[in-house]
């Protein structure tokens, strides 16, 4: 199994980011895998697999690169950078990354993800930018229509994660995270279940980063170049580590949600019901709008009228706010028989 060895500060300066190059690649990795893991992906596979095989087959070799670099247990480091520091990262600041990479560490990292020598079609300088290019066209025609909708997903789980952390601590939100990954002890965090050497990330800068579609990968920046002796030494940043994992019930809403129960709707009102049932997991107000077909000033009314009597919370989140239940508003679905959503 892989992972990493962490130390108590490195633990505690961690945080969850959004990466909207992230996104685009786990886009592009459900786009070559072509089947979906739920009712949302399998609609926005309906419409924009053709066009993704379309380009490729116009294009073999990037077809053949990106076979390559999305090996079975392993992707090619040069194609999924870890974030920056930025905390609202540009698509294009970040995809310039994988562009200015360096053909011969493209290449090199495409042996690793092929467990193999790299095809002759492969021995040219413009993989980096390629893959880039794809990228772009993956973040434009498939991703962007939906990035504000699915920029607050994935907000929504950031904030459920962290509530998490508040209850349970690192150990519960890790085995939640993604699957082979789960905190060991002694400050050793296991990332997946491939037979990989450990890793000391000791002072390092680790990020958790969230994307919609049901893929994940661990991904770091490259070390350091070291300075010509006789220099004087230039500050350096901390290396940055990033665990990319599926959000929780991203795009699986393919459809109306169930009815409130029948006891919650006779207490509350139907369309403040089916709002608290809701809110089983974080959503903002413009979610909340497009998931019960209620307008935006009815949902309103029933957020500031649940949130009066305590039975919803609130938090801001980026450029959102997002609202949950709170345990009494918990309890009171619970004792009317609603399930979770």
């Amino acid at each position: 199994m892989g992972w990493w060895q962490v130390d108590a500060d490195t633990l505690a300066g961690s945080r969850f980011v959004l990466s909207p190059l992230a996104e685009a690649t786990a886009s592009l990795k459900a786009l070559e895998r072509g089947t979906a893991a739920h009712p949302g992906e399998r609609a926005w596979l309906d419409a924009h697999l053709a066009a993704y095989r379309r380009r490729l087959a116009a294009d073999p070799v990037t077809a053949l690169l990106i076979r390559s670099a999305l090996g079975r247990s392993w992707i090619a480091d040069f194609l999924t950078p870890a974030p920056g520091a930025a905390p609202d990262p540009a698509f294009e600041q970040e995809v310039a990354r994988v562009r200015e990479a360096s053909p011969e560490v493209a290449r090199t990292n495409l042996t690793v993800s092929l467990g193999g020598p790299l095809p002759p079609e492969l021995h040219r300088a413009d993989l980096p930018h390629r893959a880039a290019g794809l990228l772009e066209w993956v973040w434009t025609e498939t991703v962007l229509p939906y990035w504000p909708q699915r920029r607050r997903v994935l907000e929504a789980d950031i904030v459920a994660r962290t509530a998490e952390l508040s209850q349970g601590g690192w150990a519960g939100a890790f085995d939640a995270m993604r699957r082979g990954m789960r905190w060991l002890g002694n400050g050793r965090l296991q990332v997946n279940v491939h037979d990989y050497p450990p890793r000391d990330i000791s002072g390092a800068q680790l990020l958790f980063v969230p994307v919609t579609p049901r893929q994940g990968w661990v991904s770091w920046s490259p070390k350091p170049a070291d300075g010509v002796e006789g220099d004087p030494p230039a500050p350096l940043p901390h290396h940055r580590y990033a665990v990319v994992y599926p959000c929780s019930g991203a795009l699986a809403e393919a459809g109306r949600p169930d009815p409130a129960p029948r006891a919650l709707a006779a207490l509350l009102g139907p369309g403040r019901a089916a709002v608290l049932v809701l809110l089983a997991t974080p959503k903002s107000t413009t979610q909340l709008v497009a998931l019960t077909g209620q307008g935006l000033g009815s949902v309103g009314r029933h957020l500031r009228v649940l949130h009066d009597a305590g039975l919803v919370r609130r938090r801001r989140s980026g450029r959102s706010v997002l609202y949950y239940r709170s345990g009494a508003g918990e309890s009171l679905v619970s004792a009317s028989g609603g399930r979770e959503t």
